[in-house]
């Protein structure tokens, strides 16, 4: 195998690859990245999977001699990444040697023969396509709700949901439920699919994204996998198994008392108070009375803290337990300048929403809904 290729195209899509590349692995060629030539296009194709997840991008270069091989991916992105800005000489020997050429830089890297590296799945015929913008802000508004307990693997991930009239996507770790719903056109999407996707291809779609999110993803699914292809970079991930919770059961049906207060205000406000609050409860209470909401922490060994900010109230005095961090990761994903607080009594769970009447021009074809359960101090 020989090509050249330009230094700063393969940066881009080796850095992308690197999320999914097994670390510490007992399979020491998922270590590597697969660079296969592709003389009829152009380019070469750069995979990585750790078994569970699997990314698969190409790259223009000019093909001298057909082949493939595997290289180490960390060590392959480092060294490129530190070369001048000109194209890069790669050649494979038969001893599964790669060397680099580059100006006046010359390096040889010790691969290993594809033949021991997993083939990835074949992606199905596209159920929809979704505009990437529309998924990204999705996993945003979900992905700091999911269980970081292992053993609770129906929670490691979000419950998808695809629909004749747009896209619904629910997370939840026991203690609280994001839920958020978009009208949007799905073209191709003939019958409604869900699927459980785990954190780590949410982080990943993240990633492809930050680089371009006008484009479209197209979206399929088999048994086993689910797929996400953006022009030529294909994204694809084991479905996570078992059943998701029944959210709607756990979204409350009726909110007696609202409050409507400034999300930078209250998100400062908790933020200062949180720094006095028990590092592993991390509880605070808030205290609703009549045009103020008070943010206090309980009395410890390292002080205490309380804050008043005025607020559109005019119901009862009520007392409420919360985490700190689970109120501030919804005030840190929303946008909206103004958020509801919506609750019942200090014993039933609250719930957040940026507020209807500001969140912008596509207000109406979305619908967030954040629930946390109250705690007792």
């Amino acid at each position: 195998m020989e090509f050249s290729v330009s230094k700063s195209d393969l940066v881009r899509e080796l850095a992308l690859t690197q999320g999914v590349v097994e670390r510490k692995t007992t399979i020491p060629i998922l270590s590597n990245i697969l660079v296969e030539t592709d003389h009829d296009q152009d380019q070469v194709w750069l995979t990585a999977t750790d078994l569970e997840l699997g990314i698969r991008c190409a790259c223009p270069a000019r093909i001298k001699k057909e082949g493939a091989g595997t290289i180490p991916a960390r060590r392959l992105l480092d060294y490129v990444r530190l070369l001048p800005d000109a194209d890069l000489q790669v050649k494979l020997a038969e001893n599964q040697w790669a060397s680099f050429i580059c100006g006046r830089s010359r390096t040889r890297i010790a691969g290993m023969s594809r033949e021991s590296f997993p083939e990835l799945p074949q992606m199905p015929e596209t159920l929809a396509e979704i505009p990437l913008s529309v998924l990204s802000q999705m996993i945003s508004s979900t992905i700091f709700a999911i269980s970081a307990e292992e053993s609770r693997f129906t929670l490691n991930g979000a419950l998808l949901i695809l629909k004749e009239n747009g896209i619904v996507m629910v997370s939840t770790d026991g203690h609280r439920l994001a839920l958020i719903q978009k009208q949007v056109d799905l073209p191709g999407l003939e019958n409604s699919y869900r699927a459980l996707l785990p954190k780590k291809a949410m982080n990943e779609i993240q990633k492809l994204a930050s680089d371009d999110s006008s484009k479209q993803i197209e979206f399929s699914g088999n048994e086993n996998h689910l797929f996400f292809r953006i022009d030529k970079r294909l994204l694809l991930s084991r479905k996570l198994t078992g059943n998701f919770p029944d959210y709607e059961r756990v979204l409350p049906k009726e909110h007696p008392h609202t409050l409507v207060i400034q999300r930078d205000e209250l998100r400062s406000a908790i933020e200062r108070v949180a720094q006095f609050a028990d590092e592993r409860s991390r509880a605070i209470r808030l205290q609703m009375v009549d045009g103020e909401l008070k943010v206090h922490s309980s009395i410890s060994e390292t002080g205490e803290s309380e804050e008043t900010i005025p607020v559109e109230y005019s119901g009862p005095d009520v007392e409420i337990g919360f985490n700190a961090q689970y109120l501030l990761d919804f005030l840190r994903s929303v946008e909206a300048s103004e958020v509801e607080f919506h609750f019942k009594d200090s014993n039933s769970a609250g719930e957040l929403q940026p507020r209807r009447a500001e969140t912008g021009a596509d207000a109406a074809d979305t619908i967030y809904r954040y629930v946390v359960m109250p705690m007792r101090i």
